[in-house]
């Protein structure tokens, strides 16, 4: 199903919605590095306090808002004319790669709950080698969109 209607706007859709995507995924990549370094710190004091703040303003004043943002313009890009060939299989991998992205923001929103309450939930170097996954997924989103490998 489409809307013809949404043609028109497809540049200024396309643009928002990878603004949208860049915010996310800045935010993927620095989240988990926050992580590593407040499983370092000491629980209760600073600059674990300072960690809390930070992680919570960026999850809910950055990351959440960009997400919302980069699904609902990309429901609108797929609801657009022209834009998606339901017969290849390129988007198939898109779909798998933004749906473990938006996994991963989940996961990385219940750890930011145990931070919250002084509780290691991984250890530092869990969250060392979690912060590669988002470049990971975006390298496969990339690839799927523009190279279209199948």
């Amino acid at each position: 199903m489409t809307i013809p209607a949404l043609a028109g706007l497809y540049p200024w859709t396309k643009a928002l919605h990878l603004i949208a995507v860049f915010a996310w995924v800045a935010g993927l990549f620095y989240l988990p590095r926050l992580y590593v370094y407040h499983s370092a710190a000491p629980a209760g004091g600073e600059p674990s306090e300072t960690f809390k703040v930070m992680e919570r303003r960026l999850l809910r004043a950055i990351m959440n808002p960009a997400m919302i943002a980069a699904w609902i313009l990309g429901i609108t890009l797929v609801l657009t004319p022209g834009v998606v060939d339901w017969r290849a299989g390129w988007w198939h991998g898109k779909a798998a790669g933004f749906l473990a992205m938006t996994a991963f923001h989940m996961h990385l929103a219940v750890a930011r709950k145990g931070f919250e309450r002084d509780e290691r939930p991984k250890t530092e170097r869990y969250w060392r080698i979690a912060n590669e996954a988002p470049t990971l997924l975006l390298i496969l989103i990339v690839v799927m969109v523009i190279v279209k490998p199948f």
